[in-house]
C-alpha cells in the first residue's frame, strides 16, 4: 500500500513537460534529422530508389547486395562529409548517379555483378559526403549518420518492392519508363547543379 502512495507523485515526474523538454535536441534530434535528410531532396531519393529498381532487375543476388554496398560506402563517404575532407563535385556527383543508375534501370542492363557494385558504391560517396556536410550543429553525428543510412535502406527496400513487377512483361516496360524518367531527372539535376 506504501508503495501505491508514491506513484502519483511519480507520474507526475513523469509527465511534467520539463522533464521531456530535449526530446527534439541531442541523440533523438540527430537521429530525426538523419531520417529526413535523404528524403527531403529528390535527387537523392530518386537515385536511391533506382539502386532497388536496378537491383530488383538484376536478381539474386544483386537485390540485395546493391542496396547493402550503398549504404556501407555512403556511411564512408558520411563519415568524410563529417570531419571536413573536401570531396569535388558533390552535387555533379549525385545528379551523374541519377542519370548512371537511371540509364541501367532503362536498359535493364546486366553487367557482371562487380561492375554493378562498383556503380553503386562510386555514387554512394558523393550522396554519403552530401549527407555528412550538412549535419546541424549540436547534433550527434554518430546518431545521425545511423539515421540517414537507415532511410537510405528504406528508399531502396521502396525500389526492390516496385521492382517486383519486373517478373510480368507489363512490369518490366514500366520500370524501363521509370529509368527513363530517373534519367531525364539526372539531366536536370546536372543542370541545376553546374548553372
Amino acid at each position: 500500500m506504501a508503495a501505491l502512495v508514491g506513484l502519483p507523485p511519480l507520474f507526475l515526474v513523469l509527465v511534467a513537460l520539463p522533464a521531456w523538454a530535449h526530446v527534439g535536441g541531442g541523440a533523438a534530434g540527430g537521429l530525426l534529422t538523419g531520417l529526413r535528410h535523404p528524403v527531403s531532396g529528390l535527387d537523392h531519393v530518386l537515385a536511391m530508389i533506382a539502386v532497388g529498381l536496378w537491383g530488383a532487375q538484376l536478381g539474386a543476388p544483386a537485390v540485395w547486395l546493391l542496396p547493402v554496398a550503398f549504404p556501407m560506402m555512403m556511411a564512408c563517404g558520411g563519415m568524410l562529409g563529417l570531419m571536413g575532407a573536401p570531396l569535388p563535385g558533390v552535387e555533379v556527383g549525385i545528379a551523374v548517379s541519377a542519370i548512371v543508375l537511371g540509364a541501367m534501370v532503362l536498359v535493364e542492363a546486366r553487367p557482371q555483378q562487380v561492375v554493378a557494385l562498383f556503380i553503386v558504391a562510386f555514387f554512394a560517396i558523393f550522396h554519403g559526403h552530401a549527407h555528412g556536410t550538412e549535419l546541424p550543429e549540436g547534433q550527434s553525428g554518430l546518431v545521425y549518420s545511423v539515421g540517414f543510412v537507415i532511410a537510405t535502406g528504406g528508399l531502396h527496400g521502396v525500389g526492390i518492392g516496385i521492382g517486383l513487377i519486373h517478373r510480368w512483361n507489363a512490369g518490366r516496360q514500366a520500370l524501363r519508363l521509370a529509368g527513363a524518367m530517373v534519367l531525364v531527372a539526372g539531366f536536370f539535376f546536372l543542370w541545376r547543379a553546374v548553372a
